[in-house]
């Protein structure tokens, strides 16, 4: 088999070919990262490379499979990377920021434990802003990371890395995080698949800044993909207090269900969007369109909902402040977009802090009244295509001025309230960017989620396109 359909096999389908014997893991781990070497240095999307290791345990995972008594776990022999805000055993971790450039973990966090269980070999480290404080990937340590399909764009953030890994064939599994739409910001800005799972489904560890908005989950090229990471990455974990007890759904299988009779709520404001891209706007609503198209009663809604932005934002930047609190001294090593937002946090009271959580869980009303009635939400998932590379914001959308983090209205919210959301992608716009919808779903129920997005990528299916790097 070919170098090149390798590295665009999904990992379901590279997991049964290894298993067979028909392709061998150190195959698919010289393809990949052959690739990596010819295309990372256009995208910029790994940052630390750990190619060596990763062809000793292919060799290891080859010689596994001659053995009688083999037993390969479901990802055996496959390749993933991870994102540089996750530790790894012995590979280093810099959370995107000069202050950690030489920081080495001696563990690995539980997801990345688990997919190295399962079989997995890691390639690496994708790029990320500092502590993930942006929609967007670069920072002074390692530059900007690029979207594939326009390397004049980026590729979103925080987990932009993985997400230009993931749209250019660099492996088909990635490991992101979400404080406020870093999973889905950047598939959405890739046109690729990514999860956010229920609060504490995948255990993280240790803590982020800003812990309790912070979810880790799986950024990949199918919906199946996603859900086999999920699989093997999901239970609880006693280095995360909150991570949730095991559930008994075999989410793969899940997804072959579809979403015959459940109901869906369209909607392109939530009540508090300042501005949407008419582009946008019209994408997304065809694809909610099509949703009836797998049996899914889809609704357009106007919730009317008010913006919870600002206890999202004490919540989430105050954490990411009081983290490198103890680093502003080291002014030359910090942003300055992030400089002023530390500098600011950290003339709030307490209380502050406080009081966002109490509107936190005020707000919470809102999203659950309407679950009340709907299995699912569907939105756009940003509310403009890909910025230019290197801004941390857009400035406005469709000539409307708009503040930072406005153009995100439709993910952070659900980083308040914990539920699962994804990003599918469901369209371009006439430039030839990716654009994403986003599917939410109750509290709790992930496999609902994935099978919405399987459904939709069978009657819509995005694998085909990819963007012209070759």
């Amino acid at each position: 088999m070919s170098d090149a359909r390798l590295c665009w096999l999904p990992a379901t389908e590279l997991a049964a070919l290894i298993r067979r014997k028909k392709v061998s893991p150190v195959e698919v781990v010289d393809a990949v990262l052959d690739r990596i070497e010819r295309l990372n240095p256009r995208l910029n999307a790994f940052v630390t490379l750990t190619a060596e290791t990763a062809r000793r345990e292919a060799k290891a995972a080859e010689r596994a499979l001659a053995r009688r008594s083999a037993k390969p776990g479901p990802l055996h022999g496959v390749p993933f990377s991870v994102k540089d805000l996750v530790i790894t055993r012995g590979v280093r971790t810099t959370f995107g920021t000069p202050l950690y450039r030489d920081n080495v973990p001696a563990e690995d966090a539980p997801m990345v434990e688990r997919l190295r269980a399962a079989g997995a070999i890691m390639l690496g480290k994708t790029n990320t802003p500092t502590f993930g404080w942006i929609g967007a990937t670069h920072n002074l340590l390692f530059g900007p990371t690029r979207n594939p399909w326009n390397l004049e764009r980026t590729p979103g953030g925080s987990s932009g890395g993985a997400s230009a890994a993931a749209a250019a064939g660099l492996g088909p599994l990635h490991v992101g995080t979400d404080g406020g739409g870093s999973i889905r910001i950047p598939a959405s800005f890739a046109g690729i698949f990514g999860h956010k799972p229920s609060y504490g489904r995948i255990p993280t560890y240790p803590p982020s800044g800003a812990w309790s908005l912070s979810h880790i989950g799986p950024m990949t090229r199918t919906v199946a993909d996603a859900a086999l990471m999920l699989q093997v990455s999901a239970g609880p974990d006693e280095r995360d207090q909150y991570s949730l007890p095991a559930e008994r759904v075999d989410y793969v299988r899940a997804l072959a269900r579809g979403v015959k009779g459940l109901r869906a709520a369209y909607t392109d404001d939530l009540g508090f969007a300042e501005a949407v891209d008419p582009e946008v706007r019209a994408v997304c609503a065809r694809a909610a369109r099509a949703f009836r198209e797998t049996g899914c009663r889809v609704e357009e809604a106007k919730p009317g909902w008010p913006s919870p932005h600002d206890c999202w934002y004490e919540i989430f930047c105050g954490g990411i402040a009081t983290r490198l609190a103890p680093y502003l001294d080291r002014r030359s090593e910090i942003e300055p977009g992030l400089y002023r937002i530390i500098e600011a946090e950290l003339t709030h009271p307490p209380t502050a802090y406080v009081q966002a959580w109490f509107d936190r869980l005020a707000w919470w009303e809102h999203p659950r009244r309407l679950f009340e009635k709907y299995d699912l939400l569907l939105t756009p998932t940003i509310a403009c295509p890909p910025f230019a590379v290197g801004l941390d914001n857009p400035a406005e959308i469709a000539g409307t001025a708009v503040a930072p983090y406005a153009w995100i209205p439709f993910t952070f919210p659900f980083n308040l309230s914990g539920q699962p959301a994804a990003s599918v992608p469901c369209g371009f716009t006439k430039d030839g960017l990716p654009i994403g919808l986003q599917i939410v779903g109750r509290r709790g129920d992930d496999a609902s989620v994935l099978r919405a997005a399987a459904a939709f990528e069978r009657a819509r299916p995005w694998a085909q396109h990819r963007p012209p790097l070759d």
